[in-house]
């Protein structure tokens, strides 16, 4: 699920489907034996459909993986002929309803079983000597954890890439729901792929901005597309946190029985990094001593489709070459390790590795707690309430204020401005220039709140995740919030760190709606940013933006407390948010500082 959240907006997919081995210049030149439409039953008598991939001549079993794809297996060509071509026996199996697989496709939900039935089968086939592994990203990365759940017997060890987290960060984030869940939904419509309308980004455009523009209700977004989804409208069934949410992901129970040593990837900007963050995290917190010291995770400074195959640019960004690991190799040897006995993968050197931008560098840490040595607090302040303008914005220092005027902004639901800036190649940049920020100048004039630090005096190292508590007063039941953290360089040009949304009837829970009540000041914590690593420049500046969501990417909140989903521009309501900071109420920018570890790589 390519999905990219950035500055203004998120532009994303469910799949990654670059080829894993086009990093290697010279295959390995050794014959493959294919065999296409391999029918694989289930336990309800549906039979899926795959394709094998085996070392040609191959007279013994050998360790077999698997991917489950619901965008058709031969996408998965590449993959398979590495992976044949190094001694493994590969499966590139279709989901329940998609390719030549039999029954109706259930996104997501119908993949844990059907992946146990696959491993279990696969292990009492003659080509395979009883060792299972998984492969995949992003909907492949969620489908290994799905089945890894289930616990079959002969699943040794997984792969997850970028995994999707149901009710994480698809097709839900923060409980806000994507416009791009109907770009998905269609192009996994029907058994074939739809994969030229899925990519027609300019016709997605045009049908995001028909609806917006209307002020229509978010559940009418499948009829405005032409593609009326019951998928879709189950989705909005469930709008926050619940045992639906639940069932798509391992339970404390489940984590505490899993055993199999796991390998999790992800990206700085891999708009999946919030699920495959949960996963490790609810293992770390669930899991036995035994597995979790099995678990390695590696944070990359990738994008979405960078987990699978990392560049040295990407979105105005450059990397050194020790950006680009050689994924399939490293999946080669996790494999050799795990299944065959081999040598401990050389890169793994302790549990956890993060790649530091600015550094250039690998670091290491023994877990993902030791990543960040110490946090630092910025507190918000302005002078006499004025913080609306990136030239005039107010400060965070080192220090609370004793006394210090609040700050605001008015939002209305109704103003389409921002449509100017999305459908601009710049605003799905990593990096902005000077003249690039006069976006965030013209949204200015009211609208949304900017804080500097001072010029910092030494290079500062960050790793981690970021918070912001802000004392907050609306006087609407609610509204959302998207809060934007950059570092701005001394020659003014300006580098996307990581954000996060938050829609005000879940301060306290993703779990409880509670209501707003007008004019009462209450603490928002904004703690769901995504992991960042990077070295802050001397005389670099972070700078704080906080704003309404106001986006066509971004399911429409009108402010009304009503649901949702069901909600149009007849209900809109213009909302003033005000934001305290003094000494009763110390609204703070926390920032993670970064560990030195004992092992370095460049």
């Amino acid at each position: 699920m390519q999905r990219r959240v950035i500055a203004s907006g998120v532009l994303g997919a469910l799949c990654l489907v670059g080829s894993a081995a086009a990093q290697e210049a010279k295959p390995v030149p050794a014959e493959v034996a294919f065999q296409w439409n391999l029918r694989i039953p289930l336990r309800d008598g549906v039979n899926l459909s795959a394709i094998r991939y085996r070392p040609q001549g191959q007279k013994t079993g050998t360790p077999c993986i698997f991917a489950l794809t619901p965008y058709t297996a031969q996408r998965n060509h590449e993959r398979a002929m590495y992976f044949a071509r190094h001694g493994y026996t590969y499966y590139a199996v279709d989901v329940r309803g998609r390719g030549n697989s039999e029954g109706e496709f259930t996104p997501m939900l119908q993949e844990a079983r059907d992946g146990h039935d696959v491993a279990e089968w696969l292990a009492q086939q003659g080509e395979c000597n009883g060792k299972i592994a998984m492969s995949g990203g992003s909907y492949g990365g969620y489908s290994q954890w799905a089945v890894a759940k289930e616990l079959p017997p002969h699943l040794v060890t997984i792969i997850p890439v970028a995994s999707v987290g149901p009710g994480i960060d698809f097709p839900i984030l923060n409980n806000i729901p994507y416009t791009y869940n109907m770009q998905w939904l269609t192009f996994v419509s029907g058994h074939a792929s739809q994969d030229r309308i899925f990519a027609d980004g300019a016709f997605w455009a045009e049908q995001y901005r028909r609806w917006y523009e209307a002020h229509a209700p978010f559940k009418e977004l499948d009829s405005y597309i032409g593609n009326p989804s019951p998928t879709f409208q189950g989705w909005l069934g469930h709008p926050e946190q619940d045992a639906y949410w639940d069932s798509y992901r391992p339970s404390p129970e489940q984590y505490a029985k899993m055993t199999a040593p796991i390998l999790s990837i992800t990206g700085h900007y891999d708009g999946d990094q919030p699920g495959a963050m949960n996963y490790y995290q609810e293992h770390m917190r669930y899991g036995s001593d035994r597995a979790k010291a099995a678990h390695y995770l590696i944070i990359g400074p990738w994008d979405h489709a960078g987990t699978n195959v990392p560049q040295a640019e990407m979105g105005g960004l450059k990397f050194a070459p020790a950006s680009v690991v050689d994924m399939p190799s490293l999946h080669t040897a996790w494999y050799d390790w795990i299944l065959k006995q081999g040598k401990k993968p050389e890169f793994l050197k302790d549990k956890v590795a993060f790649y530091m931008v600015g550094e250039e560098a690998w670091r290491y840490a023994p877990s993902l707690p030791a990543v960040t040595a110490s946090t630092q607090a910025w507190y918000l302040d302005s002078q006499g309430g004025r913080a609306n303008d990136v030239f005039e914005a107010g400060q965070l220092r080192a220090a609370p204020p004793a006394s210090s005027a609040p700050d605001r902004y008015v939002y209305d639901p109704l103003d389409t401005s921002p449509l100017q800036y999305e459908n601009r190649p710049e605003v799905f940049a990593l990096t902005y220039s000077f003249i690039t920020d006069q976006r965030i100048t013209q949204l200015s004039s009211g609208k949304q709140l900017v804080y500097h630090t001072p010029a910092l005096e030494r290079d500062t190292d960050i790793a981690g995740f970021f918070k912001l508590s802000a004392y907050i007063a609306l006087d609407q039941p609610d509204t959302d919030f998207a809060v934007n953290i950059y570092e701005v360089k001394s020659d003014g040009s300006t580098v996307f760190l990581t954000q996060e949304y938050k829609r005000a009837r879940y301060r306290e829970s993703l779990r409880k709606p509670v209501l707003v009540t007008a004019g009462a000041v209450e603490r928002y914590d904004f703690d769901r940013f995504n992991f960042t690593a990077r070295r802050l420049s001397q005389g670099s500046r972070l700078r704080l933006v906080i704003a309404p969501l106001n986006t066509m990417t971004m399911q429409k909140n009108y402010n009304s407390g009503g649901v949702v989903a069901q909600e149009s521009g007849k209900d809109a309501r213009r909302v003033e948010v005000t934001l305290y900071h003094d000494a009763q109420r110390p609204s703070a920018l926390y920032v993670p500082i970064a560990v030195k570890s004992s092992v370095a790589g460049k």
